[in-house]
């Protein structure tokens, strides 16, 4: 850092509201990450009349962004640190099958994370996550509007998620978390069904499935093309989206910050966005970010059915979620605490197989294509982190975990008020990234 970490820390002190308020704002921005997050980001920037160059470190929609379930559901973005988790955890610890997986491994690092996970695992705290993430959860289809009625050529469908159980007794305890949601503030419109209502609204339904939970107001996209039309309406209206460019280095001057990449190429504006998901960890801890950021990684993959599915499929049991994908079903889930670009483990997507393949019937398992594995990035207490750090004209953006496409494009749209103002939104107050 220029001239020693303790001159930068008085520099940013003294220099901070400067640098972020010259003139009338911010008149150019470099994103770093071009997932959901950064692009939403960059787009809404852009509606507030700031030039954007996006970077990454490899292309377009290439991390948690392109292989997740798709799902846009306020209604299910229930934060991880729900009590009944460690229960889970306990189980993966000795069932590499299990839907929570941590590998037996020496990493310090991650058992440090665990443990602050763990202690949020409490009805406490996990009350603070759900009102943080309300604000989001409320706006968060709004913001997908503004997208699509404005260039983002690509649609999202109406259609309700079904929750499916062996039992009522298995469907309790997520109407019992509903409830908490509900009673939280969060409008979240659910019907508890009976396995013959779950049959007839759901071919592919099994026997031995005797319970359902029906939520409406929910929308799926093909998460893939979404983010690829995201970007491709950043680049029409003026934007720059650079591939290959991996920052190492954020260097903020007087009035401007400054992005290093690996192979020592420079760019430079007026702010700059941190929004590398499970990668964000190295670089705005430097900054004062304190809240670690973990990659829990998903796997997914897409099959035939022998009907068409009529819509989103969750199976809660075995942490499951499917999707109709292209005329296929997309199938998503576990949980996989491992660093970000470790290999794919193959076991994991025949555990998803192995657990999912009870409850639903025509599905051609063995054609599988599209296998996939992507990191989200996680907090300790489910909380997001979206908003300025200690550098002038630094913020960041992510650690939204499972639910960063639902929350993608209203962080987005709160981020670059908070940018452009110097005022942060109060939805923002709770996912301070320095708390």
């Amino acid at each position: 850092m220029l001239g020693g970490e303790q001159r930068f820390e008085e520099f940013a002190e003294v220099h901070m509201d400067e640098v972020a308020h010259i003139g009338d704002g911010p008149r150019t921005a470099v994103v770093i990450g071009a997932g959901v997050v950064g692009l939403s980001t960059a787009w809404f920037l852009q509606e507030r009349g700031v030039e954007v160059t996006v970077v990454d470190r490899d292309d377009v929609a290439t991390g948690a962004s392109w292989g997740n379930a798709g799902w846009l559901s306020p209604g299910l973005a229930i934060p991880l640190n729900e009590p009944s988790v460690l229960r889970f955890g306990l189980r993966a610890l000795l069932d590499p099958r299990a839907p929570l997986h941590v590998p037996a491994t020496f990493d310090p690092g991650l058992w440090r994370f665990l443990l602050r996970f763990a202690k949020h695992c409490t009805w406490k705290s996990w009350e603070h996550a759900v009102s943080a993430n309300l604000p989001l959860n409320t706006e968060c289809l709004e913001a997908f509007d503004v997208l699509t009625a404005n260039g983002v050529r690509a649609p999202t469908v109406e259609a309700p998620i079904t929750a499916v159980f062996e039992s009522a007794q298995h469907a309790a305890g997520l109407l019992h978390e509903l409830r908490r949601l509900t009673g939280a503030g969060q409008a979240v419109d659910y019907t508890g069904i009976s396995g013959t209502e779950v049959r007839a609204q759901l071919p592919q339904a099994s026997g031995r499935i005797r319970a359902g939970v029906r939520l409406d107001g929910q929308r799926y996209v093909d998460p893939g093309a979404f983010v690829a039309a995201l970007a491709e309406s950043v680049r029409t209206r003026g934007g720059v989206i650079r591939k290959g460019f991996d920052v190492v280095e954020l260097r903020p001057q007087r009035y401007a910050v400054t992005a290093r990449s690996r192979s020592a190429e420079t760019i430079s504006a007026s702010v700059a966005v941190l929004a590398t998901g499970a990668w964000m960890g190295s670089l705005a801890k430097r900054w004062g970010v304190r809240v670690p950021v973990r990659a829990g990684r998903g796997y997914s993959f897409t099959v035939p059915t022998d009907e068409p599915i009529p819509g989103p499929v969750y199976l809660p049991d075995v942490r499951v979620a499917c999707t109709p994908y292209r005329h296929g079903l997309r199938v998503a889930g576990t949980m996989e605490f491992r660093t970000p670009d470790a290999a794919p483990d193959n076991a994991r997507i025949d555990a998803i197989i192995a657990s999912a393949r009870p409850f639903l019937d025509g599905v051609r398992w063995e054609e599988r294509t599209d296998e996939w594995v992507g990191p989200r990035p996680v907090t300790h207490d489910g909380k997001p982190l979206i908003g300025a750090v200690r550098a002038p004209g630094v913020y960041v953006a992510g650690g939204h975990g499972m639910w960063g496409l639902t929350q993608g494009p209203i962080t987005g749209r709160l981020l670059a008020e908070q940018i452009t103002t110097g005022k942060r939104p109060e939805a923002l107050r709770e996912v301070d990234p320095l708390r």
